[in-house]
């Protein structure tokens, strides 16, 4: 069950896509949209005083930093008002027992990433931006927050954006424990789609009888999907995932996040690393 959903937005122009894909899947699920932004705290954007900064020079460099945070604070608030107006979704304060989609917009000071972490927990899922080659830093450690440090599922929305569709529905199956949340996290979206297909690789990691095993475990949940076994061959299994993907026509696709490493922010796993850097659709994800 979806009641409530976290989208944290920074007031960056490519923020709109996913704030429009907050939107649509609130709509889709008739659930709370709470909409984050996270103004840094000016004293934190200064680097360690070296010799020769004099004080003035920090006094300017918190000035300018302040007026920044305050402009793209006012960005986000105008983004999240043209899409209030433009989805007809109701602003609200508190619960009251709605059937309807609602939302709500929240400000607060510190980090991102250590505030969607902690409100992220809060919620049932979290929508965030899929960084690119031109994000920033943040872009990616909120999302690794998100993904690792929530516990809960988390969309991730790829630069298009736009509204979630969610008819054919494709889900990446190893048989793990990250799959398996992933699906679990994801029933509702699967029990309403038009098709779902099971996409699994045969390798020595992964059997192929692992995908028909899903699907008679979906079949309880009245859903019937196809099943595709496919090997990777001289291609990575991420970027032959991903042509599965396409062929399949698929809106949305569903999978486990893996690491190779404690230090998850530097070492995804590779799959979880290729589909992250190359998805044209949305991801729903768990860890």
């Amino acid at each position: 069950m979806v009641n409530t959903i976290l989208c944290p937005l920074n007031g960056a122009e490519p923020a709109r896509a996913v704030l429009d894909t907050s939107f649509s899947l609130a709509s889709k699920l008739a659930a709370h949209l709470e909409v984050l932004h996270v103004r840094p705290d000016s004293k934190d954007t200064v680097p360690l005083l070296g010799e020769g900064m004099s004080v003035a020079m920090v006094e300017d460099m918190i000035e300018l930093a302040e007026k920044e945070a305050t402009e793209r604070a006012h960005r986000a608030r105008t983004m999240f008002d043209d899409a209030v107006g433009k989805s007809g979704v109701e602003l609200v304060q508190k619960p009251a027992g709605r059937s309807e989609a609602s939302c709500g917009y929240v400000e607060e000071m510190g980090r991102e990433d250590e505030i969607v972490a902690r409100r992220g927990r809060l919620n049932d899922v979290v929508v965030v931006a899929r960084p690119t080659a031109e994000s920033d830093v943040t872009s990616t450690l909120t999302l690794n927050a998100a993904v690792f440090e929530t516990g809960r599922p988390v969309f991730v929305v790829p630069p298009a954006g736009g509204e979630l569709r969610t008819d054919r529905i494709a889900i990446s199956w190893n048989g793990s424990a990250q799959s398996a949340k992933a699906v679990s996290n994801a029933i509702r979206l699967l029990e309403k789609a038009k098709h779902v297909v099971v996409l699994t690789v045969d390798s020595p990691a992964t059997s192929a009888a692992r995908a028909h095993e899903l699907a008679s475990y979906l079949e309880w949940h009245g859903i019937s999907p196809d099943t595709q076994i496919f090997e990777a061959g001289p291609k990575s299994v991420g970027e032959r995932l991903l042509e599965e993907v396409r062929d399949a026509n698929a809106d949305l696709l569903v999978m486990g996040a893996y690491t190779h490493s404690r230090m998850r922010q530097l070492i995804l796993g590779g799959v979880t690393r290729h589909v992250l850097e190359n998805a044209e659709i949305p991801l729903l994800m768990a860890h």
